[in-house]
């Protein structure tokens, strides 16, 4: 692994400890609650099926995943990934709690999926490809573990469309939302600050397109949310 790849991925792991306990508590008043909305979203537009196998790259504290388990049911199967431990922990939990048997947790890297080729009918993913330390290969193992015709669902930050809107957004982004998730989280790794310059490096809704073609994918679709806040990618194997 390349220094630059290897610095990139443990500084981002560190902070995502450091705020695991509060990452949900965060995304809600940090988004007004809209990832909630987002994240249903995403899941209608991966049009699951009862019995289908489902990955959750990225799964975090596993809110897809639990939606995904509700629709393909107790026969269905969702496995649950993440390189982060405690966040995958809270997952774990939540998933307990609510007696989903068929969603398996696993610790594993997203460019390096401990998983036979053609295994899953979709895979789903929210706000974890910005964070990833090779982008293309991520997306690589993405088409190496879907099924021919197998669905993925990519939701993550992205672009604002209007211009107007983009400069108020920046101000939120990078002088307000860094002050209050650190005082909520009372982070010291500067996570806050990171997250706002991780969205403005992430490739605007057109160009992940592209890349997303590029690795093989075909009838790759974007639909914005919030005015681009975010968008949700949607790409057939």
């Amino acid at each position: 692994m390349p220094q630059t790849t290897f610095n990139k991925e443990k500084a981002v792991q560190n902070m995502f400890t450091s705020i695991a306990r509060y990452y949900d508590l965060n995304n809600s008043l940090l988004s007004f609650g809209l990832h909630h909305a987002w994240k249903r979203k995403t899941l209608a537009l991966l049009s699951l099926k009862p019995n289908d196998t489902v990955l959750d790259i990225g799964a975090g504290t596993a809110d897809l995943s639990i939606l995904a388990a509700n629709q393909v049911g107790k026969n269905g199967r969702v496995v649950a990934t993440d390189l982060n431990k405690p966040m995958l922990t809270i997952g774990k939990n939540k998933i307990r709690e609510r007696g989903l048997n068929q969603v398996d947790c696993a610790q594993a890297n997203a460019e390096s999926l401990p998983f036979p080729d053609a295994s899953f009918d979709a895979i789903l993913t929210g706000f974890c490809m910005r964070n990833v330390a090779d982008l293309d290969q991520a997306l690589r193992e993405i088409y190496r573990l879907l099924k021919p015709g197998g669905k993925l669902a990519c939701l993550d930050f992205s672009t604002p469309v209007f211009p107007p809107f983009r400069k108020i957004y920046d101000f939120y982004s990078f002088a307000l939302l860094p002050k209050i998730g650190a005082w909520v989280s009372k982070d010291q790794t500067g996570i806050y600050q990171y997250l706002p310059d991780s969205i403005r490096k992430f490739p605007n809704q057109q160009n992940f397109k592209t890349r997303i073609q590029e690795i093989g994918f075909k009838e790759v679709e974007y639909k914005n949310q919030a005015g681009g806040i975010v968008a949700i990618h949607t790409a057939k194997r």
